[in-house]
């Protein structure tokens, strides 16, 4: 028998995404007998502690007597239980400086860590995430920026509305100039604002005819790396190429944002890779893009008119070419940015639910067939106080030694 806990979120501002929905955990324990759960008492989730009660599960103040925490965002020190196994984003695999005490306090404390961001497939691609949402979100409030930036129509933040149904049908109220709209991006996040995009009815056109056509509708294409990257030496290889010799390229979006007035920003940027448009490239004359949804939200990135991140409470700045400067978004100079940085937390029953669905299918039967496909061993990033093979390149992180 395995006891599993689904802890209580307790990071500001607060975060009301779960790990399961109560029918979530009807589906693991009637495919997992052996499986339990007890659910922490909790009065910001999206699912009320009544839920879980009706469904079946024990909701409690104390889950010490659990084998397995499950949670969303980093626990706080204080809270983290020693000599447990724990599931959260913690943040810290890419060294970030803000959560290294919490890394050194799960050594100390003798917690297995298991991150979500590194459960990954033997391929190394990644088997759960939020990032569908996030695209669907931040589509979603690319659109509702424009009609802010123009006074065009008026949309609801989506942190109001229920689910992913209730965005559609906002925005199948509202009416579109014939804009040109370039997405970049082909994983979760491209996906899930294709969805938004399909359900707009807006039509999708090729490359070429994106480039080389006026419509007297509204578009959009999506393009993927090698859209908008290219061989510095002209060779023309594939994706693999790309990857493993991201330095070989240099950008080749200018062609599209000299024809598109929205950008939405979707895809996956890797170190070494080409931006995707330079603080430069804002500023010529050919530059036609007036709204980014940097679902990416990489700060002083490949995205160049992404200079900070933006928040759920204030989504939208401006960003002026010339002076590399935030302005107010509805100035005639400024590119207007979305670059909100946790835009799956607008939509929480949706993206729990699907979270869910994704760990259940993944993650759960590694616990019951003794880990035969390796999913637990490649994501278990700490172990007896040291961290495992895999991970040891934090070391000196955890030490502060950079």
């Amino acid at each position: 028998m395995t006891k599993f806990g689904i802890i209580k979120e307790r990071k500001n501002p607060p975060d009301r995404r779960v790990v399961f929905s109560p029918n979530g955990l009807r589906s693991v324990v009637s495919k997992f007998p052996k499986a339990s759960f007890n659910v922490e008492h909790s009065d910001v989730r999206i699912f009320k502690d009544e839920a879980y009660t009706e469904a079946g599960f024990t909701v409690s103040e104390d889950l010490s007597d659990c084998d397995v925490l499950l949670g969303v965002k980093e626990v706080p020190i204080s809270a983290l239980i020693p000599n447990k196994k724990y599931f959260f984003f913690s943040h810290t695999i890419k060294k970030q400086p803000y959560n290294r005490d919490l890394l050194n306090a799960i050594l100390k404390k003798n917690i297995e860590l298991y991150d979500h961001e590194v459960i990954v497939g033997q391929n190394g691609f990644r088997l759960i995430g939020f990032g569908k949402y996030a695209g669907i979100v931040g589509a979603y409030n690319g659109f509702r920026a424009w009609g802010l930036k123009y006074n065009t129509f008026t949309l609801p933040k989506a942190e109001t509305l229920s689910d992913q149904k209730a965005l559609e049908l906002e925005l199948s109220k509202i009416k579109l100039p014939n804009i040109k709209i370039v997405l970049t991006g082909n994983g979760k996040v491209g996906g899930g604002a294709k969805e938004i995009l399909e359900a707009m009815n807006i039509r999708q056109v090729t490359v070429e005819e994106y480039l080389d056509t006026i419509f007297d509708e509204p578009v959009y294409v999506q393009i993927d790396v090698l859209d908008y990257s290219k061989r510095k030496d002209g060779k023309i290889l594939d994706k693999n190429d790309f990857y493993k010799n991201p330095g070989e390229y240099e950008g080749d979006f200018m062609r599209f944002a000299k024809v598109s007035d929205m950008y939405i920003a979707g895809h996956f940027y890797g170190d070494g890779a080409p931006f995707i448009f330079t603080r430069d490239d804002a500023k010529s004359r050919d530059f036609n893009i007036k709204l980014v949804a940097d679902i990416s939200c990489d700060i002083d990135g490949p995205v160049a008119s992404t200079i900070r991140s933006s928040t759920i409470a204030d989504p939208i700045y401006g960003y002026d070419p010339e002076t590399e400067t935030e302005i107010d978004y509805k100035d005639s100079k400024a590119i207007t940015v979305m670059a909100v940085d946790n835009l799956p937390c607008e939509l929480p029953k949706d993206a729990s639910e699907g979270f869910g669905e994704m760990f259940l299918t993944s993650v759960i039967p590694a616990f019951f067939n003794e880990d035969k496909d390796g999913i637990l061993e490649r994501a278990r990033m700490t172990q007896g106080g040291r961290l495992t093979k895999r991970y040891s390149y934090l070391q000196d992180y955890v030490e502060g030694k950079e």
